[in-house]
């Protein structure tokens, strides 16, 4: 369970690192592109994807290229949910969003919704509502309860995305090679726009951050893949693991180093999270 760990805790810097942005004055945007160079140099060390399969016409060239768009563009939404509604808030969120892949897997992919699954779902739901619940007028004005909303809805078209491209049967390193390259050349193009209109200067700590940023974001694939690895007959188990802990540690990290302020409302939504994540994930 070691790799699940430490997989939970790149999950939660990633947020961390997010969150310190703006007081260190980082270019957010900046950060985001040089993170998808640091992924996917490491995923080539790593992995030493063959690269073949991707010349083959069954390769899931749509469901690659819906995640090049993405995943930096819901990178940009979670940075702003971490600032707006803070890490527990959008960690759960984040995580609440596998009620969208399960949900895709009975309607598209034709596997059967247990009632455990189905009570999670519901349950999940409520989470979500009290998770995002602002008492606050300056919190709801603010747009806070939004971006979590954006970061539920983008990583359950993410992970739908993802099983597309695993249904398709294309291995897995030569998938993570591809969409972390188109990612990354979607990023830089967002910022050469931004350089271009904003005239937006490069600078020597952005790139730092973004390679960190890199290193966490792939840190979090590699230990959870080798999760799944080290248990291959447990994978609810690692699965649940993860889930559970990032919004467990999100919460501790939220509340007692960074002073995130929860409403009795919000707390009682990150219990029904748990809870919920504990259903759907249960074998």
């Amino acid at each position: 369970m070691i790799y699940v760990l430490l997989s939970v805790i790149c999950s939660v810097l990633v947020s961390v690192l997010l969150k310190l942005a703006r007081r260190l004055q980082i270019d957010v945007g900046q950060a985001i592109a040089w993170n998808y160079v640091a992924a996917s140099v490491l995923t080539a060390v790593v992995f030493h994807p063959s690269l073949e399969v991707l010349r083959s016409p069954q390769a899931p060239w749509l469901g690659f290229v819906g995640l090049g768009l993405l995943l930096p563009l819901i990178f940009q939404a979670l940075a702003a949910s971490v600032n707006s509604a803070g890490i527990v808030r959008t960690d759960a969120a984040q995580r609440l969003s596998l009620m969208i892949s399960l949900l895709a897997a009975f309607l598209l992919f034709g596997e059967r919704l247990s009632a455990s699954k189905g009570a999670g779902v519901a349950l999940g739901l409520l989470a979500l509502a009290c998770m995002v619940w602002r008492t606050e007028r300056k919190d709801a004005e603010s747009g806070g309860w939004l971006w979590p909303l954006v970061v539920f809805a983008g990583f359950g078209a993410i992970d739908i995305l993802f099983k597309l491209v695993a249904k398709a049967g294309t291995p897995f390193a030569a998938s993570l090679q591809a969409m972390f390259a188109l990612a990354l050349v979607v990023a830089f193009f967002l910022q050469l726009w931004r350089r271009w209109h904003e005239r937006l200067r490069l600078t020597v700590r952005d790139v730092i951050a973004g390679l960190l940023l890199g290193l966490a974001n792939f840190g979090n694939i590699v230990f959870y893949v080798r999760a799944h690895q080290a248990l291959p007959d447990h994978p609810a188990l690692v699965f649940a693991s993860m889930n559970l802990g990032v919004v467990a540690l999100g919460a501790l990290v939220g509340l007692f180093a960074f002073r995130e302020r929860l409403s009795r409302v919000n707390l009682l939504g990150l219990v029904l999270a748990l809870l919920a994540i504990g259903l759907i994930t249960r074998a």
